[in-house]
């Protein structure tokens, strides 16, 4: 079976920021941060402690042609800030919808980053989507605000199973029409 080769994934610039692809420099700095338990436990995917390869594996797979997800590293170096900041993705789940998703470096907290960071893929809308959806673990507040903050409105509650909690966690869903 022949695997359809991905749609080159854009840069989408900011003043602050460069929300761009990942590249394999970025996996100290990945590692360092998704190692760090509050950003763990807030994700679903990422396990604590970190095992080795994870962050390789995680990194080949956003730089892969056969990629489900495009993850963008939130790169600030052109304002003199650090080479990556958090990440962002999306990942396609119908034809004309997207998931979101992101996590953003406790030292980047409570700067505004995840809203324009969130503002920029939305206003970017690099796969053309119709619609947007987000989830968010009910114990991380900040993470909702970002999404009202952007235009999100709130559909409902659910779970979801996060790798690094090793439990089921109560969520809200949210959605942006583009």
């Amino acid at each position: 079976m022949e695997m359809s080769k991905v749609a080159v994934q854009p840069v989408i610039e900011t003043e602050r920021f460069d929300l761009r692809p990942l590249r394999k420099s970025d996996r100290g700095l990945i590692e360092m941060y998704a190692s760090d338990k509050r950003v763990a436990t807030m994700t679903t995917s990422i396990p604590h402690p970190l095992p080795p390869g994870t962050t390789e594996a995680f990194v080949a797979r956003a730089m892969s042609d056969t990629r489900e997800e495009d993850v963008w590293a939130i790169d600030g170096t052109k304002a003199d800030g650090s080479e990556l900041m958090g990440v962002i993705s999306m990942q396609q789940i119908d034809r004309n919808q997207a998931e979101l998703g992101y996590w953003v470096a406790p030292a980047f907290w409570n700067t505004g980053l995840a809203s324009e960071a969130v503002q920029a893929l939305v206003e970017g809308n690099p796969m053309r989507n119709q619609a947007l959806f987000a989830v968010v673990f009910q114990d991380n507040a900040a993470s909702a605000k970002v999404l009202t903050h952007c235009g999100f409105k709130y559909l409902g509650e659910a779970e979801s199973f996060s790798v690094a909690r090793n439990a089921t966690v109560p969520t809200w869903t949210y959605s942006r029409t583009l």
